[in-house]
């Protein structure tokens, strides 16, 4: 199984890193890969919203990457599931308030299955880069 997590603590109180993170709208604002995003039903921020979204591929092709809202505690926790694509992982957001700032840790999983399994390494490293973005997340969130 693949697996990838990362901390940072975000100086903007914890409801304020949960709205931003909810909407996926906002997911080209920190994480490259995104071209393009929709929300294609529910509503942002709730369990059962689902997104159309479109990523950057291997060789610079495009891949379907939609995802499902599946779980969503205001403040304090997100869980989404990779619903089209190739490889779909399970993205966790966790959020721990701090005061007036926040401590958000952003977990994937992902297993693998058939020929998938021979690009375990390739898969490891880019849900190792997904999870780094967390630094663009928070100069965004930072910078107001």
């Amino acid at each position: 199984m693949a697996q990838a997590s990362n901390s940072i603590e975000i100086r903007r109180p914890a409801e304020e890193v949960y709205a931003f993170v909810a909407d996926g709208l906002n997911n080209p604002k920190w994480r490259p890969a995104v071209t393009s995003i929709s929300l294609a039903s529910g509503e942002a921020g709730e369990a059962g919203a689902v997104y159309k979204q479109t990523i950057a591929g291997p060789g610079g092709g495009k891949v379907q990457g939609d995802y499902r809202v599946v779980e969503a505690v205001p403040g304090r926790r997100l869980r989404f599931e990779v619903i089209a694509g190739p490889a779909r992982p399970v993205e966790l957001f966790e959020i721990e308030p701090q005061g007036t700032s926040a401590r958000l840790t952003f977990s994937l999983g992902f297993e693998p299955k058939g020929l998938m399994r021979l690009m375990n390494g390739m898969i490891q490293r880019t849900m190792q880069a997904e999870v780094g973005n967390l630094t663009r997340l928070k100069a965004v969130l930072e910078a107001g």
